[in-house]
């Protein structure tokens, strides 16, 4: 017993190789068999074609604070490249369903992927074709690749030109909501300013209406005068003057007030005219959101089935489960062979 024990362990450290020989034909035979059979199965195997697109985020997201903002220190080069964090938020809107859903509806892809609208699945189907043939990820250069495989060349570069220009639409829009309402709420405190200036303006013009022009120079040049009517003991002068006197009193309060409150709101409205100026062009104007490197264009050649490599495989996974499949059995047969 010790001896078949001995036996045993030579054979599993030190004679693997003579086993590989004594068994030569049988594992020969099968890897071949599973080379043939690799093969043939390969062309079952739908060709596919690869598109791609690569572009690069922009740094900026406001044409105003590129090219209306006066800190400079905010400023923002509308030329720069985005970096890592432009490129992950580029990612993010790739991969919602906002696009996922425009992509599947243009090009019809339950009906380009062949998915039953009986199954109970469908969706389920569709999204995971989807993920399956469509790929978007960061290069190290901080770029983003669109990646579309499909049957079709021609469908596979249509697919991906086409997430490329739903990337500006959609980031655009999401922007847009937000910076319209933007605008809505300094445009209507923008027309407030505007309408307390006009009531303002209105009041002086009343009040000018009645003589006053200039409160403090008027009264302190009547007040000269009137002194100089006194002096003269002109009874009709000193009765005009004390009535232009009357008005500057009756007046005077509310010019100064008008007016000093008119200054602060002109002072106000050219700060808010400023963001009005800058929230406008955010709310009206187009800035695209990626500057395109490479834009997808028909393949020639398909990418998928790389058949020497699935023939590889395969061949080479037959022939090591063949090794495991024959030392199992021969380890069987030994054992009920010897078994005392």
């Amino acid at each position: 017993m010790t001896e078949i024990n001995k036996n045993s362990t030579d054979f599993n450290s030190s004679n693997f190789f003579i086993f590989l020989w004594n068994w030569r034909k049988v594992l020969i035979i099968i890897t071949i068999a599973t080379a043939i059979l690799s093969v043939a199965a390969s062309f079952l195997i739908t060709p596919k074609f690869k598109s791609t697109v690569i572009l690069f985020p922009t740094s900026s997201n406001s044409i105003s604070k590129s090219l209306l903002s006066e800190n400079t220190g905010n400023k923002t080069d509308i030329l720069d490249f985005g970096e890592e964090e432009q490129a992950e938020q580029l990612l993010q809107i790739l991969n919602s369903s906002k696009i996922r859903d425009k992509v599947i509806q243009r090009f019809d892809l339950a009906n380009h992927y062949d998915i039953s609208e009986d199954s109970k699945f469908k969706n389920t189907y569709l999204i995971q074709e989807y993920n399956d043939n469509i790929s978007f990820r960061r290069t190290e250069f901080m770029a983003v690749e669109i990646s579309v495989l499909d049957k079709d060349p021609q469908m596979a570069a249509d697919i991906a030109n086409t997430i490329s220009n739903l990337l500006d639409s959609t980031k655009n829009a999401m922007q847009k909501e937000r910076a319209i309402r933007g605008f809505q709420i300094v445009k209507g405190n923008y027309e407030s300013i505007q309408k307390e200036m006009k009531m303002l303006e209105d009041s002086l013009k009343f009040i000018r209406e009645k003589g006053v022009n200039d409160y403090e120079t008027q009264a302190e040049m009547t007040n000269q005068e009137l002194a100089i009517q006194i002096g003269k003991g002109n009874k009709q002068g000193i009765e005009r003057l004390e009535a232009k006197l009357d008005t500057l009193s009756k007046y005077g309060g509310l010019y100064v007030a008008f007016r000093t409150n008119l200054i602060y709101k002109i002072e106000q409205s050219n700060k808010i005219k400023a963001k009005y100026d800058e929230a406008k062009i955010d709310a009206e104007e187009y800035i695209p959101q990626k500057f395109v490197v490479d834009s997808a264009f028909k393949a020639e050649k398909k990418t998928t089935p790389v058949r020497w490599l699935i023939v590889l495989i395969s061949s080479f996974a037959a022939f090591m489960l063949s090794i495991l499949v024959i030392i199992f059995i021969e380890n069987v047969y030994k054992k009920t062979i010897l078994k005392p």
